[in-house]
């Protein structure tokens, strides 16, 4: 079922590689049979069964990027861990490129979890899923549709069905301005079936306007310098398609959380624009084993990659409580 894909095999990260992890690549296949592409991170001298833990993540971003060093860090810390690229991104699969979907990017966590739990040196009793960003919010919708999930960690997310459907901070939240997008991205699917492409909308702005608000200006010093930027990251080019996020304005990815019966850790930064995603998502959890911690003064973008910042015992401390 898996398709042949073509693997940079060369260390090409944007954080350094550990010298106490094995690194190799490895690929799984979701149930529309699109193949996806892993970095695949085992603790040196591990031996039996592991907990494991799929990250995917942030939102047009690449497994070379933030989920690889959450992966790796986490494997340093014991787990066995894959950061993987969505489907129609980065190295996996899927045709044509740079499409999101609400259905099958959630399909491509559960895939995740397929793939982990049928290996040896897996226990698939103990198996969680960290999502960063866009991905965050997936990681719940994935927790509440996959029963197999024990834990769910969403850090500095954000709810993509939300900010499609109502733009940044609900300023669009309203059936006209719906209606408007949704002309507008009609429009665009008609001009790009006449031309036989897919238009990109464009990644993060470059150059950056003066006036760009600042978390436009964080998402630049990450995406765009050294610090984040890779040649296949979305938002380090050309973006998604104009019309790749389309579905998620008539698709809520959070409707069912509050029967996410598994526990789930929400991360954010206090400072971030981002920040009101977090807190209203938590506010919809049930169950006594749901846990918020909100950084003080990071801002979206400190969660990527600043290991100063994302707390990383805090999350060994809570895949280890709850994968029992």
């Amino acid at each position: 079922m898996e398709v042949t894909l073509t693997l940079t095999q060369e260390w090409d990260k944007t954080f350094p590689q550990s010298e106490n992890v094995d690194h190799s690549k490895a690929t799984f296949h979701n149930r529309y049979g699109i193949t996806l592409a892993a970095d695949l991170y085992v603790p040196k001298g591990a031996s039996g069964k592991l907990p494991a833990i799929a990250v995917c993540g942030p939102f047009g971003a690449v497994k070379e990027q933030a989920s690889g060093l959450y992966a790796q860090t986490m494997a340093e810390r014991g787990f066995l861990t894959i950061a993987f690229d969505p489907s129609f991104t980065g190295e996996s699969g899927g045709a044509p490129r740079y499409m999101a979907s609400p259905d099958i990017n959630t399909e491509d966590f559960q895939a995740a979890v397929d793939f982990l739990s049928l290996r040896d040196d897996v226990d698939p009793e103990k198996i969680g899923v960290i999502g960063i960003c866009g991905w965050g919010g997936l990681a719940l919708n994935a927790a509440a549709l996959d029963t197999r999930i024990k834990v769910a960690i969403a850090s500095t997310m954000y709810d993509m069905s939300r900010v499609n459907a109502n733009g940044y901070f609900d300023a669009e939240a309203s059936e006209e301005a719906r209606y408007a997008k949704r002309k507008t991205l009609n429009a665009q699917r008609i001009t790009d079936y006449k031309n036989g492409e897919y238009a990109l909308g464009g990644g993060v702005a470059d150059p950056l306007p003066e006036d760009a608000p600042s978390f436009v200006k964080d998402y630049y010093d990450y995406y765009k310098t050294p610090r984040g930027y890779h040649p296949r990251s979305l938002n380090s080019n050309g973006g998604w398609n104009i019309t790749g996020c389309m579905s998620f304005l008539n698709q809520p990815i959070l409707a069912y959380t509050d029967e996410i019966r598994s526990a789930v850790l929400v991360i954010h930064g206090e400072k971030a624009h981002s920040c009101y995603f977090s807190k209203d998502a938590f506010a919809k959890l049930t169950g006594d084993n749901k846990e918020l911690l909100i950084i003080p003064d990071a801002v979206h973008t400190d969660l990527y990659d600043q290991t100063d910042v994302i707390p990383f015992d805090k999350l060994v401390d809570f895949f280890q409580k709850n994968l029992k």
